[in-house]
Order: structure tokens, then C-alpha cells, then sequence
């Protein structure tokens, strides 16, 4: 069993301090309307944006209820500032819900752009908005579901089941060699030049350590000596939780790459990585990427500026 060594890393999007006030979900007046209530429109992984004259976002949080009359359920977020924040996820364009005007913004773009109040309130609109996208009927008997517990509960109408939101577990990890190269590897889905560390779903019945270790063995065939928790952050797309880790592998560093999963995969020193990213060879994730933290802890600062 590989090692657990610390410590932490401070990682991006993993906020604290939010008023998410969970114990008034259970009171149906907080998703009344009313003077105090502001709403966050969602689609599919974006969220209603306003933009300054100086470029800066911000969310968009009407003071109309959007839905003009359309059944798509509300989520309360929590309390900013004593206002109540509400989710609205549209599920398609819509002469109801969809304004024009309304500027959608796709988070995994600019999160790294926002407050972070405001990126915390978007990333779990987002994950809820997917939540209640997928889940419109009930799994068991395939009745309809009315939400309940400010959004956070979906019962069905027939069997009364309650159903709740789902977080799927990911590692990921920068795998290193005893010579403190790191691993980089582009996935077969990923665009051109893109590169990152690796990373995969945790299988039921696994813990996060063996999670490591089997990816890292399955996409490039290396074992996995001493694993480093680092920390975790919401990744809502659709509706997962990262969980970073450093790795270390000992002995033959030779790479066998999984077939139709991992297009290509090379050791970087720090100074190839530099070179490789001065001649435009290799494109990193962006810095709201827990990815992208790992690739600039190794580094010993912003791999790319």
C-alpha cells in the first residue's frame, strides 16, 4: 500500500465562509418571491454574467423571477448579504426564461475570473442545474419528481423516494520520478496542444489512494510508490469533486499508454516544460483548474504567465 505523506496545498475554487444558511431549505417561503429574493439563471455548465466597462465579471443576479410562469424548480443558494440567492436552471432556449439580453457565460471559461463569493454561488448553481436537468423522473417506478427542501430534494410523486444530488469522486495527481520530472500526458479528447497531469473517476468499493494508483497504472502503465493528499475542489461538470494528490513513481519510468484513453505522454523537467510552452508545443489548463495548481506546485510558481 503506497505511503500517505503531507502537506497541503492551497488549492483554486475551494472557497470558504459562504452563507449556503442549509437549515432554512426546509421553510417554503425561502423560495417565495419577494423583495428580498435575487436569482442566478444556469444553462448547461454556463451562468448569467455582467461585465464592466473595465472587462471585469461579476454574476448577474436578477431581481425578477425569471421563470415567468415556466415549472422549472429553484434552488436556494444561500443568503448574500440578507438577500436570498435562487438557482434558475433553463433546460432550452425558451421564449419564457431566455432573454436576449441575457449574457450566459460558460464557467469553466471564467471562473478564474470571478470573486470568489461570486464563483462559489456559480459553481454550486451550476452543479444543481445539472442535478435538475438530469434527474426528472424517478429511477424507481419513473413517475415525476416535485422538488422540496429549497431545491435540494427531488420526491417522487408516486412512491414518495426522496433523491439527492450527486458528487462524483476524482483523483487527480502530478505523477513524479525520482528524477523530479514531471508527468504530462493529453487525453484522446483533449484539443491540439492541451496537456495535463492525469486523472480518473473513483471506482465503488475503492479508497482515493488506490484510486491513484490503479489510474496512474492503467493510463501509462507505472506503479505508484507514495501518494501525497494536496487537497480538493468543486468541479461541476456535471457534477464531480476533484481530489488532488501527488504521486511518486520509482524504478523504470518507461511509459505504456492505454489505447483510445491517452494520445501522447512525455517526462518534463522544468526547464523542457518552459521551452515547450515558449514554443507553443504544449498548452496548459487554465488557473481554475485544480490541474493546472498541481502543474505550478511542481514548477515552484505560474508554469505560464
Amino acid at each position: 500500500m503506497a505511503k500517505l505523506r503531507g502537506p497541503h496545498l492551497a488549492t483554486p475554487l475551494t472557497l470558504l465562509g459562504s452563507d449556503r444558511d442549509a437549515l432554512s431549505r426546509i421553510d417554503p417561503a425561502m423560495i417565495a418571491p419577494g423583495q428580498d429574493a435575487r436569482y442566478l439563471v444556469t444553462r448547461a455548465g454556463e451562468a448569467a454574467m455582467a461585465e464592466d466597462e473595465d472587462g471585469s465579471l461579476h454574476l448577474a443576479l436578477e431581481t425578477e423571477d425569471p421563470r415567468r410562469g415556466a415549472q422549472q424548480p429553484l434552488v436556494l443558494l444561500g443568503r448574500r448579504h440578507g438577500l436570498r440567492v435562487l438557482a434558475v436552471e433553463i433546460l432550452e432556449p425558451s421564449a419564457e426564461i431566455d432573454d436576449p439580453g441575457r449574457d450566459l457565460r460558460d464557467l469553466r471559461r471564467v471562473a478564474e475570473m470571478l470573486e470568489p463569493a461570486d464563483a462559489d454561488l456559480a459553481l454550486t448553481a451550476v452543479a444543481m442545474g445539472a442535478w435538475h436537468r438530469s434527474m426528472r423522473v424517478c429511477p424507481r417506478c419513473g413517475q415525476g419528481l416535485e422538488p422540496e427542501v429549497g431545491g435540494w430534494v427531488l420526491r417522487c410523486r408516486e412512491d414518495g423516494t426522496e433523491h439527492f444530488p450527486r458528487t462524483d469522486p476524482a483523483v487527480i495527481m502530478a505523477v513524479r520520478d525520482g528524477e523530479d520530472r514531471l508527468l504530462l500526458a493529453r487525453n484522446a479528447n483533449f484539443r491540439g496542444r492541451f496537456h495535463s497531469v492525469l486523472a480518473g473517476f473513483v471506482e465503488p468499493g475503492e479508497s482515493l489512494e488506490s484510486a491513484v494508483a490503479r489510474e496512474v497504472a492503467e493510463e501509462v502503465g507505472l506503479r505508484v510508490d507514495e501518494v501525497e493528499y494536496v487537497g480538493s475542489q468543486p468541479w461541476p461538470f456535471p457534477r464531480s469533486l476533484m481530489i488532488g494528490y501527488r504521486a511518486w513513481v520509482p524504478g523504470s519510468v518507461e511509459l505504456t499508454l492505454q489505447e483510445d484513453e491517452i494520445a501522447e505522454a512525455r517526462w518534463f523537467t522544468r526547464d523542457e516544460l518552459a521551452a515547450a510552452l515558449a514554443a507553443e508545443e504544449v498548452e496548459l489548463p487554465g488557473t481554475a483548474s485544480l490541474g493546472r495548481a498541481l502543474i505550478d506546485d511542481w514548477y515552484g510558481g505560474p508554469a505560464a504567465v
